[in-house]
């Protein structure tokens, strides 16, 4: 019987000491709606597919969470030093959380966005945003150490190495070059293919 890719990639994740640390300990702190996603789910998978270490390329954990109650910094900043506080050193510094609620507030203004940043109902739309499609996928670890895993666009891409834009982002929007330059630099194996839309 052939394996799943999400069975692949939850093997992968709880192989990956670190981002498994960071799924247990956030676990423990009940965020509402959280995730981690971006960098620390998908590298692990281009590293066990190309016989690095499972953690290179792993430059932070970005957990997200979701709380529409209060969007305001202050509340936010109160979550975020809560998860550093049960992290230690070097860890610590590398875990980012974000109230996905209140990220519309601030993300065109910080990166210069030139399309609408939308409030996200959920955490789990946050994944719709990101520029390539194999980046869209985030995961959480339940109560009773199951891995449930979200992929909008599925993981086919991933699992090929393959980077192709969103086709819910406006065409030559978000950074494209830039993000996927820095993938290619540290995962040669990858390809691009910008035109794939």
């Amino acid at each position: 019987m052939t394996q799943t890719l999400e069975a692949r990639l939850t093997e992968i994740v709880r192989a990956t000491p670190t981002t498994w640390r960071v799924l247990e300990t956030v676990r423990d702190l009940d965020l509402p709606d959280w995730m981690i996603f971006s960098g620390a789910v998908y590298q692990p998978v281009w590293n066990h597919l190309t016989g690095r270490d499972l953690a290179y390329g792993i430059k932070d954990y970005d957990v997200a969470y979701h709380d529409d109650s209060d969007t305001s910094y202050e509340a936010e900043d109160v979550v975020i030093k809560r998860v550093a506080a049960a992290f230690e050193p070097p860890l610590r510094d590398l875990v980012e959380v974000r109230n996905q609620a209140r990220v519309h507030l601030w993300f065109e203004k910080k990166f210069g966005a030139d399309e609408p940043y939308p409030p996200l109902e959920d955490s789990a739309a946050a994944l719709k945003r990101f520029v390539a499609t194999a980046f869209c996928v985030g995961v959480r670890l339940e109560r009773d150490d199951t891995l449930r895993v979200w992929a909008p666009f599925g993981l086919e891409d991933l699992f090929a190495l393959r980077l192709r834009p969103n086709p819910l982002r406006l065409k030559g929007a978000g950074g494209w070059e830039r993000t996927t330059g820095s993938a290619k630099a540290r995962w040669p194996e990858i390809s691009i293919e910008p035109d794939a839309i």
